[in-house]
């Protein structure tokens, strides 16, 4: 269990208040909002990637390597007395995987002596701190060369016991100089008791002529989601549905950067065949395998209805250094061809062709691209003043002239000190405590409408009083945080029309090894650990009822600068009328009287209210499942005057919505409420 350690300075600071709040909400007045007012944003941090959403169960598959984490044997060990050597072969299976995993008979014998009859030989995989087996197809292939004459064995063993899940003998055997891929499927006809497994390789160690074979490139894929080959874990990917988003921002993140201006996220190392992508060094203290790529980036935007917003690498990189200005047009090309491979023509274009022959003849659709990723942040104040004075107009120009549809976002926004031209958008990244992001609730409403601005990355991270960045970050999300990040998102709401759309950042985090605790997701190997955290619910149930316009609220009694009460009002698609609240600042109850115009007595509505436990720092455990989010939903009546009464714990966030339009003039409601 996870120990929440003293907060820096005092807890939420709640105050007794009960005041009755009498709102009027207008059928008119307000402004048509965002379509895609929330989102999903990755980038591979807390093995969210490689271990994570990406469901490739083979951990170090390639045996990829950089300079700053060198190719190694980790989580590969030998089976049946073999010898495992990490070779970098005259022959290898590509020039982007050069290095692959030599499997030596017992010293004893090698080739086809009489010590090695019947024996059996191979190495087994460990995956990332263990794989899930279930009775169900998984799908795998692996790489070899030398010659052999018999066939291969894979299996699902308990790394414990030893004990065999499911086992399938691949037919044939292999040459020397000459790589061979062997596909396979494996079902095993039993389910493993626990994550603690291994995936084994072996073959008849006397068919070996030389004593040896080298394999690369074994991976492994449970089922995906939507069955995409080299796709998504089915389960995280559930948990990212359920949010229903409306936008994937990708590369991130300080993925795209990379650590130098070598090692950046490079687009185009990232598609076509795995044996063709050499992975990266990542940002996040890992190896990166780039099995998720550009494509497969697009095709999690594709599965998921969800407007791609693509990250393009703007000449910074996370040691501070960047792009001289005459040196530009490198970084400016490379971005313009991404997005040429993306949506150029397939018959007319170099990188359309390219995609085409990829599966994807027809082209995606980009309708937003950022220009670098905080760039506000690296190598201040140079790196910022690079961007400001030559890296971002000279990219903007470029892309204006060859993509004029494209709507451009600029990295930093007007609250990190830049002014942004006319005719792009800023992003804004706030990480703070609760009382920061409800000290700033009015923070948008002076935004004006040529300043619009993303909220690419947020999240509460720190309790009142402590510093994220000095190691202060809460260990999981926590009630009290996720209150105020809902009191955040009802003033990016407020401000729909000039905010683009927010995202939590980052989304998932592996339970064996991160860097940034904060996250919407937790999981691990063992599905049964994947949790939802506090946040997650916050999130969740305003992305269920999704504003189209807002509409102005009268309060003519109580709640003075929205404390304790914060909200906003508008319709929905159909016209329903929405209200959303937080209650911050109080250990009471709240008093609510609601009125719609245009909606009379006996209108009906559903409330649905997220309360948490009594103590504000609760959060969700991964390892007790305990849920200490608590969801329920009234069905409410309008009663005389057209208002509706209830009241709302103290930390609280709450939806209502009515069943019937609001259009405005005296309409008596009609009609059973029916929840979202």
């Amino acid at each position: 269990m996870i120990h929440l350690k003293p907060a820096l300075a005092a807890l939420l600071a709640l105050s007794t208040q009960c005041v009755a709040i009498d709102l009027f909400v207008k059928s008119s007045g307000g402004n048509k909002t965002t379509d895609i007012m929330y989102g999903l944003m990755h980038e591979d941090i807390n093995n969210s990637g490689d271990g994570g959403i990406y469901a490739e169960l083979i951990s170090n598959r390639a045996f990829q390597g950089s300079e700053k984490f060198p190719s190694n044997l980790d989580n590969w060990s030998p089976v049946g007395g073999a010898t495992l050597t990490l070779q970098k072969l005259a022959k290898p299976l590509s020039s982007a995987l050069p290095y692959s995993v030599n499997v030596a008979n017992p010293k004893e014998g090698k080739g086809k002596g009489k010590d090695t009859k019947g024996k059996k030989v191979g190495l087994a995989n460990a995956g990332f701190w263990g794989m899930d087996v279930k009775r169900q197809k998984y799908t795998g292939s692996f790489h070899v060369t030398g010659e052999y004459k018999g066939d291969f064995e894979v299996s699902l063993r308990s790394a414990i016991t030893g004990e065999t899940f499911g086992k399938k003998v691949v037919k044939g055997g292999s040459k020397k100089g000459k790589w061979t891929e062997k596909e396979f499927e494996l079902v095993p006809f039993k389910d493993a008791p626990n994550s603690n497994n291994t995936f084994v390789v072996q073959w008849d160690a006397e068919g070996a002529k030389d004593g040896s074979l080298d394999l690369n490139l074994i991976s492994l894929f449970p089922p995906t989601f939507k069955g995409r080959k080299n796709g998504l874990r089915i389960d995280l990917a559930q948990t990212m549905v359920e949010l229903k988003p409306t936008f994937l921002r990708f590369p991130g993140g300080n993925m795209l950067e990379g650590n130098t201006l070598d090692t950046w996220w490079k687009w185009y190392e990232t598609i076509g065949p795995l044996k063709d992508r050499p992975g990266m060094a990542g940002v996040w203290e890992y190896q990166q395998t780039l099995g998720l790529g550009l494509v497969e980036y697009m095709e999690w935007a594709d599965d998921m209805n969800l407007e791609p917003i693509v990250g393009v690498f703007a000449g910074l990189a996370l040691d501070g250094s960047f792009v001289p200005e005459s040196e530009m047009g490198w970084v400016i090309q490379q971005a313009l061809d991404e997005i040429e491979f993306l949506t150029g023509d397939a018959k007319t274009t170099k990188w359309g062709a390219v995609r085409a022959k990829l599966g994807h003849p027809k082209p995606w659709k980009v309708k937003w691209v950022e220009i670098g990723n905080e760039d506000w942040l690296a190598g201040r104040p140079a790196g910022f003043e690079s961007y400001i004075n030559y890296r971002f107009p000279m990219m903007m120009k470029a892309f204006n002239e060859k993509y004029p549809d494209i709507k451009i976002i600029a990295s930093p926004s007007i609250f990190d000190n830049m002014t942004i031209p006319a005719g792009a958008a800023g992003d804004h990244h706030p990480y703070l405590t609760p009382d920061e992001f409800v000290e700033r609730f009015a923070k948008f409403d002076n935004l004006s409408k040529d300043n619009v601005t993303l909220i690419g990355e947020a999240a509460s991270t720190h309790p009142n009083g402590g510093i994220a960045w000095e190691g202060d970050l809460m260990p999981l999300p926590w009630w009290g945080g996720s209150v105020a990040e809902a009191i955040f998102l009802i003033s990016t709401e407020r401000n729909g029309d000039k905010i683009i759309g927010a995202t939590y950042a980052p989304g998932l985090r592996s339970l064996d090894r991160w860097q940034w605790s904060m996250t919407w997701v937790q999981h691990a190997a063992d599905p049964a650990l994947t949790t939802r955290s506090t946040s997650w619910y916050v999130w969740r149930i305003l992305a269920h009822h999704i504003i189209r316009e807002t509409l102005p609220v009268d309060a003519p009694s109580g709640n003075p600068n929205f404390d304790p009460l914060f909200y906003v009002a508008g319709k929905s698609e159909t016209g329903t009328g929405i209200f959303k609240a937080a209650v911050y600042n109080s250990t009471e109850s709240i008093p609510v009287s609601l009125k719609f115009d245009g909606l009379n007595e006996g209108a009906v509505a559903n409330l649905t209210v997220l309360t948490g436990p009594e103590d504000p720092y609760g959060y969700n455990d991964p390892f007790t499942g305990i849920n200490v989010v608590k969801e329920k939903t009234t069905f409410i009546k309008a009663g005389k005057g057209g208002k509706f009464t209830f009241t709302l714990p103290g930390l609280s966030v709450a939806v209502f919505e009515t069943a019937d339009a609001v259009k405005g003039g005296k309409e008596k409601g009609k009609g059973k409420g029916k929840g979202n």
